[in-house]
C-alpha cells in the first residue's frame, strides 16, 4: 500500500484516479487527491483497490420511495445504462424467488448470458447481492444505496463503486 493512506474514500464525484501501475503513481495520486481536498469535505482519507476490468456493467441499489417505500433496484450499468435505461424494481423486502424475478425482469437478458466467450453471469450471486441491498432496508437511517457499476468478472458481479445516503 502507500503510506498514509486509510480506508475511506472521498466523498466527491471526479476524484478517483484509475489505470495507475506503480507505487509512485499511486503516491502522486494520492497526493493529488489530498490537496483537491476542500475544508466542506470534512475529514478525508483514500481508499485503494485493485482494478477491476470486465465486458459487461450493472447497477443495483437500494432507493426509497415516497409511495411505495424501500424498493431494490437493478440495471444495466456502464456505457449502456443511459442508452438503453434497461432498470427493474421491486420492492423491499426481497425472497430468493423475488430477487430471481427481478434479474429475469431486465430486457437484455443476452448480456446475462454467456457473452463474448465469457460466463453467463452467475444468477445466484446477483440475487444474493440484491438479497442484501434488501436487508439494507430495515436500517431507516440508510436512505438510498447506489452500487454503480457492478462489474462482471468471470460470472460473478464485482462491485467496484457504492454510494450510501444517510438520513
Amino acid at each position: 500500500g502507500v503510506p498514509g493512506v486509510q480506508a475511506c474514500a472521498l466523498p466527491v464525484v471526479g476524484r478517483v484516479r484509475l489505470g495507475l501501475s506503480s507505487r509512485e503513481e499511486a503516491g502522486s495520486a494520492a497526493d493529488d487527491l489530498l490537496a483537491a481536498a476542500r475544508p466542506e469535505d470534512g475529514e478525508v482519507a483514500l481508499l485503494v483497490s485493485t482494478m477491476v476490468h470486465g465486458n459487461r456493467e450493472l447497477i443495483a441499489g437500494l432507493v426509497r420511495d415516497g409511495q411505495f417505500g424501500p424498493c431494490v433496484m437493478l440495471g444495466l450499468g456502464g456505457i449502456l445504462a443511459e442508452a438503453v435505461a434497461d432498470v427493474a424494481f421491486r420492492l423491499a423486502p426481497l425472497e430468493h424467488g423475488d430477487a430471481l424475478d427481478l434479474i429475469d425482469d431486465l430486457g437484455a437478458q443476452s448480456l446475462l448470458g454467456e457473452f463474448r466467450g465469457e460466463p453467463a453471469v452467475d444468477r445466484e450471486a446477483l440475487a444474493d447481492t440484491l438479497m442484501a441491498l434488501s436487508r439494507i432496508a430495515a436500517d431507516s437511517d440508510i436512505q438510498s444505496v447506489d452500487l454503480n457499476p457492478l462489474i462482471v468478472v468471470e460470472g460473478r458481479p464485482v462491485a467496484v463503486d457504492a454510494l450510501v445516503e444517510t438520513a
